[in-house]
């Protein structure tokens, strides 16, 4: 039998076509299976982990099919030690099942800084190398110096605290620092209208105190607090324009539109 004659053979034609059907049944076995191990087109939010336990956070992991791996930690006081602080993909995100989320948790272990040389350079300088240290600064007190502005010794709890010691990151480091008896006054900043964190950083820079913080009735959340403004201080601006160098100021906070509006037109 010619070539020619085999092509068009029954026998050639029935082969062909069993061929033709064993590859489109396994080509729609694999798609079909591919498709069902990607679930595609189906994916179902991300939990929100945040504030959870490792614990938690896997018991809720499991019913939803996916799974919880902790990459790295970090120590702050905002959430309890353990517990989940950041996480990847965020909430809300959408995800296949069996995927994995990573999260960050709060470390049991406070974190510990080493306190650099504060010490026998200008206040400015050493206010820079506290926050880049992760520190915060504390009560400013003063002694009469030849040397103006110069950091004469840091306190903790009022001990003494040398470079090189290793403190909780966060921690509060009070300065006594060098004053000229010639120059013992400093302007009194306005801070009606301005936010609680704002004006401690205004404080810092005159190189005045932080007094006492005073909420109104409006305060009823933390919420609140976050929002709050301050609407009056003591001294007062309006009747005081200077103070001496170390001095304290409070605070009073609200979220009345009232007084905030009328704080701000006192700053102009």
């Amino acid at each position: 039998m010619s070539f020619k004659k085999f092509l068009v053979s029954r026998a050639f034609l029935f082969n062909l076509i069993i061929a033709v059907g064993l590859v489109g049944g396994l080509l729609f076995l694999t798609l079909q299976t591919l498709e069902s191990y990607t679930r595609h087109g189906q994916s179902n939010p991300v939990p929100d982990f945040t504030g959870l336990l490792q614990q938690e956070a896997e018991i809720i992991a499991k019913q939803n099919n996916i799974k919880v791996v902790i990459i790295d930690s970090v120590f702050t006081d905002k959430v309890k030690p353990g517990s989940v602080v950041e996480q990847v993909p965020e909430p809300g995100f959408g995800v296949k099942e069996k995927r994995t989320i990573f999260v960050t948790i709060n470390s049991t272990n406070k974190e510990m800084v080493v306190l650099p040389k504060l010490t026998d350079i200008s206040f400015r300088q050493a206010q820079v190398l506290v926050e880049n240290s992760g520190l915060i600064i504390g009560e400013i007190s003063y002694q009469p110096s030849e040397y103006n502005n110069l950091v004469l010794k840091t306190e903790q709890d009022y001990l003494e605290v040398f470079p090189g010691k290793l403190v909780l990151k966060g921690s509060r480091v009070d300065f006594i620092v060098g004053r000229d008896p010639q120059n013992e006054q400093t302007p009194l900043p306005n801070l009606n209208g301005l936010k609680i964190e704002e004006a401690k950083n205004i404080l810092t820079d005159a190189m005045l105190n932080f007094g006492v913080l005073i909420y109104d009735e409006t305060i009823l959340s933390a919420e609140d607090s976050t929002n709050a403004v301050i609407w009056r201080q003591h001294p007062d601006k309006k009747r005081t324009s200077s103070v001496k160098l170390g001095t304290s100021v409070d605070l009073w906070i609200t979220v009345d539109e009232e007084k905030i509006n009328a704080a701000k037109e006192l700053k102009f």
